[in-house]
C-alpha cells in the first residue's frame, strides 16, 4: 500500500506557500520556474522559445560544436543532455575517445550489415526499412541519439573510393532506398543523418575540391535523395560534405543550406558538419551550418566555438544567427524525448553489457539483406551447384577467406564474427565434399602494390582446380586504402594483383569454375576469362553473414534477385568522366562536363555498349512479362498508372525487379534518352502470375527548370518501359501528358 502516514498540516502549508524552496530541497525542478518546456502537453515550438531564454550566451554557442569526437556539450542545470553521434552507414561503430582513439571496450559488437551499395541492389524497398531498423534498434540500445548516415551521394564516376557506401548511380533508386533506411531507424526514436550534402563524389582532393555543377544537374542528379529524405522519410540530421560547390564549400553553403535545404525544403533539424569540414566562422555561422564536428581537441577553438562567441559579443553576428542553431538543436533534442527535468534521467542508459547489440534477429537480416543482394552477372546451367555431383571443391582466391566489415574508414564495424566465403561453404557442405583451398594471389596492401612473389600461389591454384569437381573462385577487391575507403579513390577498374591472369589459368584448368567478386562495384573484365568462365556472381561487401548467405545461394537453397545499381563498363575509357576529362579535376576545380548523363544515361543516350547494364540480374528461373496497359488518372491527367502482368515461367520460385523507365518524346529541352522512374519486386512461385500495378506522378515527366527555378512536367508524348534492366526492355506504350 506504500507510506500512508498523514503529513502535518504545517508540512503541508509550507509545500504550498513554498514550492520552489520544498523542490529544490528534495532535487526536483522548480514548478514555477521551469513547468512549461518541461510540460509534454504543450507544442514543441513553443517549449523550445521557452528553454531557449533560459540559456546564457556561453551555453548557447556550447550546442554548436563538438565537446568530444562524437557528441556534442549538454546543459546540465536546464536538463539538456549530451547529443551523442556515431558512425554507421552498416552498423554502430565501436566507442571511441577524443581524437577518435578506440576505446577497445567488449560491449560494442555490433551488427555488420552488407554494405548500402548491397543494398541498393536487392531493389527491395521492405529490407531497406528493416536494414535502417536493426542500426536503430542497437543504436539505441548503445545510447546514441543520431546515426551519421545512410550516404546517399551519387555514383559519378566507378573510381570513387566511397561507392560501396552510397546507393549506385540513380536518383531514384537511391531515393527510394534511402527513405526507408531512415523510416526504418528513425522509427527506432534514434535519428538518421544523411549525408553528404552534397556531390561528394570523389575522395581524391575531397577536402578542398571545387566541384562546378549547373543548377539543373544539381537538382536533378545528386539533391533529389537529399530532398526526399527531408520531404519523404523527415530526416532530422544532415551532414554537410567535404568539398565545394561553386566556389562554396558545402559546410558554408548559402545556396545548399540556407536557400534549398531550409528555406525551399523545409528542414527542420540540424546541419552537421563533416568531421574539419568547416574553414571560417562567418559564412559557416551565417550560411546555414548548425553544429561543427571535429575529432581534436581544443573544441573550443572551433569556428563556431571562441570564435564565434567573440562576434556574437561584438555584434559583428547577430544573437538572431545564434538562436537559430539553438532553436534547432533544441527541436531535435525535444522529437528525441531527452530534455526532463535537470535532476532526471536525460540520457539514455546503455544495456549493452547485459544484451548483446547483434541478436539472432538481427543477424537474420544482415543474411537476407546479403542473399538479396547478390547480383547473377553470368550462368551458363553451372549454378545452382549440385551437391551430390560434388566429391572435391576447389575454393581459391583471397577474398574466400578475407573479412571486411572492421575496414573502409569511417563505415567499419566491429562485429562478434564474420562469416568468410570458405566458412559458409564449409559449413553448407558439412563434410559431404573434400574442400581444397589455395589462396592464388597475395592481397594488395594499402599502398595499392602486391606482396611477394605470387608464382607459388598460382601453381597452388592451378593444381587445386584440376583435382576438384567444380571450382568457386572468390576474389575482386577489399576495403583497403587505394580501393573501397574513405579517403582514397580507385586508381583504376582492373582486378589487382594479378587475378586476371590467375583466374585464365583456373578457367583452363577447370572449366567448371564459379567467379565471386567481391567489391564496391565496377571491374574491368575484358580478359578473355569472361568469355570462358560459365558463371560469374557479384557479391558485393556482404556483411558477417556473407559466407552463409554466398552458400545459400550457390546452392541454390535461395534464388539470386540482386540487379546492378551501377552501370559496369568495358573500360573506364567509356564512363562519362573519363571520357571527357573530367575527374578528378585541374588546379583544384572538377567541372561536371557530363551534366545529366551520369551512369546509365550516358550509355544509353550515347549510345555505349556496357558491359553488364544497369539493372541487369539473371536469375535460377525465368519471367514473362505481358499484357502492359496504361491507365490515365481521370482527375489530374498528370499521372498514370502502369499495369502489366509478370509470370514465373521457370521452374524454381524466384523474384524479379521489373523496372520502369520514362522516355520523352521530341522534347523541347535536352532530357536523357531514358530515366528509372518506377519499379517493383515481386516474389513467384513457379508457374505462379501476378498483376503489377506502378503510378507515376507528373514528377515522373518533370524536368528542373533553371529559369524558372522550378520543375516542369511539359505536356507532350512519353514512351513508357518496363523491363528486366535498363537495356532489356520487354513491354512499351505512349502516354500523353495533358
Amino acid at each position: 500500500m506504500g507510506n500512508t502516514k498523514k503529513r502535518p498540516a504545517k508540512f503541508l502549508s509550507a509545500l504550498l506557500l513554498a514550492p520552489t524552496i520544498f523542490l529544490a530541497t528534495f532535487g526536483i525542478a522548480s514548478a514555477q520556474e521551469d513547468e512549461f518546456y518541461l510540460d509534454g502537453k504543450q507544442p514543441i515550438e513553443k517549449r523550445v522559445d521557452d528553454l531557449l531564454s533560459r540559456l546564457t550566451l556561453e551555453e548557447k554557442v556550447s550546442l554548436d560544436h563538438a565537446n568530444s569526437s562524437l557528441s556534442t556539450a549538454g546543459v546540465p542545470r536546464l536538463g539538456i543532455p549530451e547529443l551523442k553521434m556515431d558512425d554507421g552507414p552498416f552498423g554502430v561503430g565501436e566507442e571511441v575517445g577524443e581524437r577518435f582513439r578506440v576505446l577497445n571496450q567488449t560491449d560494442d559488437f555490433a551488427t555488420a550489415m552488407p554494405s548500402t551499395l548491397g543494398l541498393a541492389a536487392t531493389w527491395n524497398i521492405n529490407l531497406a526499412f528493416e536494414f535502417g531498423a536493426v542500426i536503430g534498434q542497437e543504436a539505441k540500445q548503445r545510447g546514441k541519439n543520431i546515426m551519421l548516415g545512410p550516404a546517399m551521394n551519387i555514383q559519378r564516376t566507378p573510381l570513387c573510393g566511397r561507392n560501396f557506401e552510397y546507393m549506385g548511380e540513380d536518383p531514384f533508386l537511391t531515393s527510394r532506398t534511402a527513405v526507408n533506411y531512415i523510416e526504418g531507424e528513425q522509427a527506432q526514436g534514434v535519428f538518421s543523418c544523411a549525408k553528404h550534402f552534397a556531390a561528394n563524389n570523389q575522395e581524391y582532393d575531397r577536402d578542398s575540391i571545387n566541384e562546378i555543377i549547373d543548377e539543373r544537374t544539381l537538382r536533378e542528379i545528386y539533391l533529389p535523395a537529399f530532398r526526399a529524405a527531408v520531404q519523404e522519410a523527415h530526416v532530422m540530421a544532415v551532414m554537410g560534405a567535404y568539398n565545394q560547390v561553386n566556389g562554396q564549400y558545402c559546410c558554408e553553403n548559402q545556396h545548399l543550406l540556407n536557400e534549398i535545404l531550409k528555406d525551399e525544403w523545409g528542414f527542420k533539424g540540424v546541419v552537421i558538419s563533416d568531421w574539419g569540414a568547416v574553414h571560417h566562422t562567418d559564412p559557416a555561422a551565417l550560411n546555414g551550418l548548425d553544429i561543427e564536428m571535429c575529432s581534436r581537441p581544443p573544441f573550443e577553438k572551433f569556428n563556431l566555438a571562441n570564435p564565434f562567441l567573440e562576434k556574437l559579443k561584438t555584434g559583428k553576428i547577430p544573437v538572431s544567427v545564434l538562436d537559430e542553431k539553438v532553436r534547432r538543436h533544441l527541436y531535435v533534442v525535444f522529437q528525441l524525448d531527452l530534455i526532463h527535468a535537470p535532476s532526471g534521467k536525460n540520457t539514455i542508459v546503455s544495456t549493452a553489457a547485459q544484451t548483446p547489440l547483434s541478436t539472432k534477429a538481427h543477424q537474420e537480416i544482415a543474411r537476407k539483406v546479403a542473399e538479396e543482394s547478390f547480383v547473377l552477372l553470368k550462368n551458363k546451367e553451372l549454378l545452382p551447384l549440385n551437391v551430390a555431383r560434388l566429391k572435391t571443391m576447389a575454393i581459391i582466391g583471397g577474398n574466400a577467406m578475407a573479412k571486411f566489415s572492421y575496414d573502409g574508414g569511417s563505415a567499419k564495424i566491429k562485429a562478434p564474427y564474420e562469416i568468410t566465403a570458405l566458412e559458409g561453404i564449409s559449413n553448407y557442405l558439412n563434410g559431404k565434399a573434400k574442400i581444397i583451398y589455395a589462396k592464388g594471389y597475395y592481397p594488395p596492401d594499402s599502398s595499392n602494390s602486391v606482396p611477394g612473389d605470387g608464382s607459388k600461389l598460382v601453381a597452388e591454384a592451378v593444381a587445386a582446380a584440376k583435382s576438384a569437381d567444380a571450382v568457386v573462385y572468390v576474389g575482386g577487391l577489399n576495403r583497403k586504402e587505394g580501393f573501397d575507403h574513405e579517403g582514397w579513390d580507385r586508381r583504376d577498374l582492373k582486378l589487382p594483383a594479378g587475378q586476371d591472369e590467375l583466374l585464365g589459368k583456373i578457367v583452363e584448368a577447370n572449366p567448371k569454375t564459379v567467379v565471386v567478386l567481391i567489391g564496391g562495384g565496377a571491374v574491368e573484365m575484358g580478359h578473355a576469362w569472361l568469355s570462358r568462365v560459365p558463371a560469374l556472381l557479384y557479391a558485393w561487401y556482404p556483411g558477417m553473414e556473407g559466407g552463409n548467405a554466398l552458400a545459400s545461394v550457390l546452392f541454390g537453397d535461395v534464388n539470386p534477385s540482386g540487379k546492378l545499381p551501377c552501370t559496369f563498363p568495358k573500360k573506364l575509357a567509356d564512363t562519362p568522366t573519363t571520357a571527357l576529362d573530367a575527374y578528378p579535376g585541374t588546379n583544384g576545380t572538377v567541372i561536371y562536363k557530363e551534366g545529366l548523363l551520369v551512369g546509365y544515361r550516358w550509355y544509353d543516350t550515347k549510345k555505349i555498349e556496357p558491359l553488364f547494364p544497369f539493372g541487369y540480374g539473371l536469375s535460377y528461373t525465368r519471367f514473362k512479362y505481358s499484357k502492359l496497359k496504361l491507365v490515365p488518372d481521370s482527375n489530374s491527367k498528370k499521372s498514370v498508372t502502369v499495369e502489366f502482368e509478370l509470370a514465373n515461367t521457370g521452374g524454381r520460385a524466384g523474384a524479379e525487379i521489373a523496372e520502369i523507365y520514362v522516355q520523352p518524346v521530341n522534347p523541347e529541352v535536352f532530357r536523357p534518352l531514358k530515366e528509372l522512374k518506377g519499379f517493383r519486386k515481386v516474389f513467384l512461385k513457379a508457374g505462379e502470375k501476378q498483376n503489377v500495378s506502378v503510378t507515376l506522378g507528373a514528377d515522373a515527366f518533370a524536368y528542373y527548370d533553371a529559369g524558372q527555378k522550378g520543375w516542369i512536367a511539359k505536356e507532350g508524348e512519353y514512351k513508357i518501359l518496363v523491363g528486366s534492366s535498363s537495356r532489356d526492355i520487354r513491354l512499351d506504350d505512349k502516354f500523353k501528358l495533358r
